[in-house]
Parts: C-alpha cells; structure tokens; sequence
C-alpha cells in the first residue's frame, strides 16, 4: 500500500482497542506507536513526528460526551496545525464525531470498524496529507532556540515534569516552581501557560530580584503620572497587563517582607492599586511562581510569609537538576553542538566517547546554563569537527560552588569525598524527617525516585 512508510500513533484507554490496531497494521505500515493515557501526548508528540494520529473521542466511559477527545483534538493542533487526526468513536456518538471535523480533525472511525473501511480511512487521509504538506520528517521534533533546549529530555525526573505540567496546566492553580539556577523554571513557566486555556491571552514575566524597594509597586501595580518625581506619564503595571493571562513572577523568594505583604494584599483582593491612584483595578491572573532559594526554611525563620506561600503553591512542582538527568546531558550537549556550529558557519561536530563520559562525570552546578556556555566554547575553540575531552573546560566559578541540597551546615571544612558528603548530608535529613522520604525529598531539592536512586547507589 501507499502507507508502508507511514508512522502512526493511537491514542485509547482501551487496550483490546489498542492491540487491534497494532496487529492490523504492523505489516501495512513503519510503525505503530500506542498509548493510552492522553495525557502522555504531547510528551509523545515531542520525541517524534507521526503520519496520522488515530485519537478516541472518550476516555472515561461514564462520561461518553466527547468533550475529552475534542480537547485533546485542540492540543495536538495547537502544536501542529497541519496533523492529520482521526477520530475513533462509537455509533452514538456520531454528532459529536462531526463535531470533532468542524473543530479540525481530518475524519473519524466508528468503532466496531472493518478492516477494510479502517485501512481505506487511513490510507485516503495520508494521501491527503501527502498533497497538502509532503511526508512527515522521521527525526524527533526539536526546540526552534537555544533556551527551549532546557526542555528537552528522556530521563525519568523530566519525563515526571512533563506529567505534571500536562497535568497541572489546564487549571486555574497557582504554581510554584523551584529548583536550582539554569534548570528551566521560566520555560517551564511558559509551558504550562501555553497548555493553559489562557494560552491565547498574554504572558507576562517579572523578576522580582531585580526590583528595589523604590520601584517594586510602580513594576507591579502601575502608576499615574505625576506620582512621583520621574512618572512623566501614566504606566500598566505588570499584573494588569497580564489580566486574562498569565503572570510569572520570578526569584520571588529574594524579596523583602514589606513586598511580600503588597504582593500578598494584591493577591487577596485580586485587584491592584496604582501608584497615585484611589482606584483599584480587578486582576484576572493566572500566578506562577518561580525561586531557587529554600522557601520553606526562610519561612521557619520568618523572613518569608507562610500566608503568601499558601497563596502561591496550590500545585508545587521540582524541576531537577542537570546531574539528576542521566543521559539528558548528552542528549542536550549534541544539541547545543548543533545549533552553535550553525551560528559560528561550522559543520556539525561528533562527540568522541572520552567526551561524553567527561560530560555524564561533570557535576553541573550550573546545570542547562553551564551545559549551554562549556559547549558553546568547544565548538568555537575545537581544532577538527569532532569534540574531544581537551575542548572542555568548566568555569572555576561553577566547580567552586557547592552542589545545593547536598552539603549542609555543621560539615568540617577540609577535603572531603563528595560521595561521603551526600550520604551523610541524606542521612542526616531522613533522620531529621523520622523516615518521611517525602519530605526528605522535598528538603534536599531532588525528587523521590532520585532519592531512593541515591539511597540505593549509597547502600542505605
């Protein structure tokens, strides 16, 4: 047939469904991707370019209304407007099928189907496709800018962020987001906007580690003209721009306690008043929230309000650190290689295995940042087209920090082996937690698969 290159994903909760389509076309097509969680989609979606996608109407059987399949319909074409998306539904739900062409779906399949109707269906949409947009590229979908890199991954702590921003990006819940400098926090921020339903409406970013007192409730909350001496005309403050949107408000841990009570008094009465103004303004905000400092300690010594961390973290989330992502450092150090050997006119260079075994041995204190910056260097400085370990060289700056979450107060100083640092560092915060690998987990900033990696690694 036409299609015997094709790649194809089915997406159904129904396994007895899943297996039919799989043996139906494992010798008609390449291949055949199954998966049946919807909300693994769009993290699906990221490694790989698909032909056709085969996407049910309803995943919770005592709904049966449709609503589901259309929304996931909407993500994949928010993604790519072009994706070729057939509809699986049952006889009584052909309206809502047709519903599902209107909103942009290529056509749909009746379940039960005959295999032939089902293959005419899948063979007709990929001509289509094929006139209208030429075959799909078999290479996996990358980030179009440097920056986006910081979301690219397979480890497992990344691949539980992107459940939890699937998950958590469709509501209206406040977010927290900590973890260390150069994790990705603001593009994870910008995720779960741009899978929010505001995502049409503005996003608007404000660090909050760069505002002095002076300047804090002018950038926030806006002023009139003539409010103060430099006020030469009236200003939007951030949170009114964001109004339908989304506001990111990051470093948030690095204010003061008098601009955590006007940020925490705004957050309240959702409405701001503007510098020289009596009138308040209503707010319609979605707040993220971004800081790499230990919140929950500043609180415990009341230099951060326990009231605005309530208000802030209805849903928190942990990005991990570099050192935490296995195989994700060579998977992002060849594409940084990529995209800087295209800016500075180069070929794209090989790693030499030496290479990345120095790469996967660097503790990455700096994490995606001081990935970016080491390879942005060899590539730059490298004599031939293939990096080898001399190329690299890491920032003293970086190498002299101390990992965050693994060393505490109360070590000796002196040398010490990094790998007795951390087992004692963990045995002293389980101790201090009476067992809870939970909260553990939380205090030393990894999450609770790594801990019991490392509890495992550490014969704990």
């Amino acid at each position: 047939m036409a299609f015997n290159k094709a790649r194809v994903l089915v997406v159904d909760d129904d396994r007895d469904v899943l297996f039919a389509v799989k043996m139906l076309l494992k010798t008609e097509v390449q291949e055949v991707v199954t998966e049946r969680n919807p909300e693994n989609l769009l993290s699906v979606l990221s490694k790989q370019a698909f032909d056709v996608i085969f996407l049910d109407m309803n995943f919770k059987s005592n709904l049966g209304t449709g609503n589901e399949g259309l929304y996931w319909l909407g993500r994949i074409l928010e993604r790519d407007k072009d994706a070729a998306v057939i509809m699986i539904t049952a006889h009584g739900e052909i309206s809502t099928a047709v519903r599902s062409l209107k909103a942009g779906a290529t056509d749909f399949i009746v379940k039960p189907w005959h295999n032939e109707k089902f293959l005419e269906t899948l063979e007709a949409t990929l001509q289509n496709k094929i006139r209208k947009t030429g075959p799909a590229s078999n290479a996996p979908k990358r980030p179009a800018s440097f920056a986006d890199a910081a979301m690219l991954g397979n480890s497992e702590p990344m691949q539980d962020l992107f459940h939890k921003i699937e998950k958590v990006a469709p509501t209206e819940a406040n977010v927290l987001l900590l973890g260390e400098n150069g994790t990705g926090k603001e593009l994870a921020a910008k995720a779960l906007h741009q899978r929010s339903f505001r995502a049409t409406k503005p996003f608007v970013t404000a660090d909050l580690a760069a505002m002095s007192e002076g300047i804090f409730e002018s950038e926030l909350f806006g002023h009139k003209k003539g409010s103060f001496t430099d006020a030469k005309d009236d200003r939007v403050g951030r949170f009114e721009a964001a109004s339908t949107g989304t506001l990111f408000l990051d470093e948030i841990g690095n204010i003061s306690l008098p601009q955590q009570a006007k940020l925490l008094t705004a957050l309240q009465n959702r409405q701001v008043i503007p510098l020289g103004s009596n009138t308040p303004v209503p707010i319609d905000i979605r707040l993220i929230s971004a800081t790499n400092v230990p919140i929950y300690e500043l609180a415990a010594k009341s230099q951060f309000r326990k009231d605005l961390i309530y208000r802030i973290n209805t849903v928190e989330i942990t990005l991990p650190p570099l050192r935490e992502r296995g195989d994700d450092v060579l998977l992002l150090a060849k594409h940084f290689a990529g995209l800087y050997a295209a800016r500075n006119h180069k070929p794209t260079p090989e790693f030499e295995p030496a290479t990345f075994k120095k790469l996967k041995q660097h503790s990455w204190p700096g994490n995606i940042r001081e990935l970016q910056h080491a390879v942005e260097r060899a590539v730059i400085l490298a004599e031939g087209n293939v990096l080898r370990p001399q190329d690299f060289s890491f920032s003293a700056m970086e190498t002299s920090l101390p990992q965050p979450g693994l060393l505490v107060p109360g070590f000796a100083e002196g040398p010490l082996q990094l790998n007795e640092v951390e087992k004692n560092t963990i045995l002293r915060v389980i101790e201090r937690h009476n067992g809870n690998i939970t909260k553990a987990a939380k205090e030393l900033g990894i999450t609770r698969t790594a801990l019991y990696r490392r509890l495992e690694k550490h014969d704990l």
